[in-house]
């Protein structure tokens, strides 16, 4: 199947945008639940994800689709392509009503590589999009990172687990990038998150604890945008057990992953 990625892309973002409209609207009308302690789901996730993939799949009857709120879902997939959904990214900033959540959609290729990814945040009605060799853009505008090279100098962010014990490893590289970088921030959403290392906000990023579709739209939005992103040890990223360090050059990223290492 040769697949126009452009016909793809718009796609994505309708249905990101329709889904951002939809958690516009029944924002402050939810009752959430527990996925794990600490771990929020609300009605609006799972519309959210009905939403999108009935809009997707009406254009693309043959793509895979995985999504967050599928219960029991196979990793494997036998078509060409598979769209990897997040319907709302920062679910725990949705239910208190702080405004920093998105709708994440990644399309995938059968060899594994992210093909092209959309990420819409509906406070601020922003789409950020990118296929691969071809940039990144926020609303039609090319991003770049910034040129930050040193932790020092670095306004980072990070993302934990639901729960965090106080003797972790997640605690500790929390408290060495503190005293090492110039500010930290934990924002609640690993997808927007990276799009704001793509647009310069942030200088760096990482998350230990995320998943395959926090994360496969907003990997590609970077790598596009200038940045660099490896797992702790520098390797490529596992988009099955994603543990990710991203950063704006390839100085602050490797600076960053190596404090990491603990």
């Amino acid at each position: 199947m040769n697949t126009d990625l452009t016909d793809a892309v718009e796609s994505a973002e309708t249905a990101a945008r329709q889904a951002g409209a939809l958690l516009l609207t029944m924002r402050g009308k939810i009752h959430p639940r527990e996925k794990a302690p600490a771990d929020l789901v609300t009605e609006a996730d799972v519309a959210s994800q009905q939403l999108i993939f009935e809009c997707l799949s009406a254009r693309f009857p043959d793509f895979a689709f995985l999504g967050e709120e599928d219960s029991n879902v196979s990793r494997s997939f036998n078509s060409d392509y598979r769209w990897i959904v997040d319907p709302l990214d920062g679910t725990t900033n949705y239910v208190h009503g702080l405004e920093n959540y998105c709708v994440s959609i990644g399309l995938q290729r059968q060899d594994g590589q992210i093909a092209a990814g959309v990420i819409y945040d509906p406070n601020r009605d922003i789409v950020y999009s990118a296929v691969r060799g071809s940039g990144a853009f926020q609303n039609g505008q090319k991003l770049k990172t910034s040129p930050v090279r040193r932790l020092d100098q670095a306004l980072v962010a990070a993302s934990f687990p639901a729960k965090v014990a106080r003797d972790s490893a997640e605690i500790r590289r929390f408290v060495e990038v503190l005293v090492r970088c110039q500010a930290l921030r934990r924002l609640g959403s690993a997808a927007l998150n990276m799009c704001f290392v793509a647009a310069g906000r942030l200088d760096a990023y990482w998350a230990t604890s995320v998943k395959t579709w926090d994360v496969a739209a907003g990997l590609l939005i970077i790598e596009e945008s200038g940045g660099v992103v490896t797992d702790l040890n520098g390797h490529a990223v596992d988009l099955e057990r994603p543990r990710i360090v991203v950063g704006a050059t390839p100085e602050l990223q490797a600076e960053l992953a190596k404090v990491l290492r603990i």
